[in-house]
């Protein structure tokens, strides 16, 4: 079957840094979240809202990757690139996940070896495909939907935007957009604010409750960098990458706002993350230069690596978190060296895994359906 070629635009070099910068505090976050207390007093309070980041990184690309482009493009091959692009970590995470769930057995997971091998087997297949599994398929006792690879929730989600983006929502015009993105908004901040544990964090379990956060999570980021890649006007601003990362970890590092007594001021803070600070980075970011080499090519460093480290990290994270759960009460100091090794693991499981796994199947891929 013939297909049309679609050329490939430039990247926006800042933004390309951005996204590994949030994917290592993604990393960070993790690894500080099994030695909190709850959700009060983690030194990364705020780092899964790098979640909600990407979701806005990825509708503004997208919108400036294909908005422009529907006369030559079809729904099956935009779904297509987005595949080729995403799939190929989707099931590697898995991979691994299944390849080391045995070696997890921990206080915290004590059933994973009651666990028979074709289920195993099962639950990595079904993973392949980023669907969720159903509760009665959990393997970990944790409610995943994506028990081999916690973080695949995310990717569910991903896809479920890009979709809705281009069966219908890519032909609204601005002003529709708009309304849909205040009203998406809204929704945000209702979630938000309401929230039991006031905070947005949830998505990740095959339940009524999960899904409504999960969609109500991507529905305002994904579609408001759609918003935003329309009619934003760059605007040059020196530094941009520095300020715009500082900015970005700085929001991901503020901790948690209204202690108990009021968990509404949370909930208000990480929506006003959400809907003004992160567009904001967004825009800043857009507009930046890079002038020199180095700055170059570490942008481009942090943003081949984003999706590789996101993608794997997690599975190494298992290992840490049943380490930690088998020494009950341990220091984030005592925990210091097992978390730099599992840092730097993850880090060099990105590295590899992009450029002996990740670059060679996609360009392959690439080559196949052209």
């Amino acid at each position: 079957m013939e297909t049309i070629k679609i050329e490939t635009k430039p990247h926006y070099q800042i933004l390309d840094g951005l996204r590994g910068i949030a994917a290592i505090i993604v990393v960070i976050f993790h690894l500080t979240e099994p030695l909190a207390s709850g959700h009060l007093d983690n030194i990364v309070n705020h780092g899964y809202l790098a979640v909600d980041f990407f979701f806005l990184l990825s509708g503004f690309v997208i919108g400036y990757a294909y908005d422009d482009r529907w006369r030559k493009l079809t729904f099956g091959g935009f779904l297509r690139r987005r595949l080729v692009r995403l799939q190929p970590l989707v099931i590697l995470g898995m991979t691994l996940g299944a390849m080391g769930f045995y070696f997890t057995d921990s206080t915290i997971w004590p059933l994973i070896h009651t666990v028979p091998v074709w289920k195993l087997i099962i639950v990595m297949l079904i993973g392949y495909t980023i669907l969720p599994i159903p509760l009665s398929m959990d393997i970990r006792g944790w409610e995943e939907m994506h028990p081999l690879n916690s973080v695949g929730w995310s990717l569910l989600f991903e896809y479920i935007a890009n979709i809705l983006y281009a069966i219908g929502i890519r032909k609204l015009s601005n002003k529709a957009l708009a309304l849909f993105v205040m009203l998406a908004a809204g929704l945000l901040i209702h979630l938000a604010i309401t929230s039991p544990n006031g905070d947005i964090a949830g998505g990740w379990t095959l339940n009524t409750e999960h899904m409504r956060i999960g969609i109500i999570r991507t529905l305002f980021p994904f579609f408001g960098g759609l918003l935003l890649s329309r009619v934003s006007k760059p605007i040059y601003i020196k530094n941009a990458f520095l300020w715009c990362s500082l900015l970005l970890a700085v929001t991901l590092f503020v901790p948690r706002i209204g202690g108990t007594e009021y968990l509404w001021m949370n909930g208000l803070y990480e929506s006003f993350c959400i809907i003004i600070i992160f567009p904001i980075i967004v825009f800043i970011g857009a507009g930046g230069v890079l002038h020199n080499q180095i700055s170059k090519r570490i942008s481009k460093f942090l943003g081949d690596l984003s999706y590789p480290l996101y993608m794997t990290h997690y599975v190494l994270v298992y290992f840490y978190v049943a380490w930690v759960s088998n020494h009950s009460g341990i220091t984030l100091l005592q925990a210091m060296p097992f978390a730099l090794l599992t840092f730097t693991g993850a880090i060099l499981l990105a590295y590899v895994s992009l450029t002996f796994y990740d670059e060679p199947i996609r360009a392959w891929l690439h080559k196949k359906l052209r």
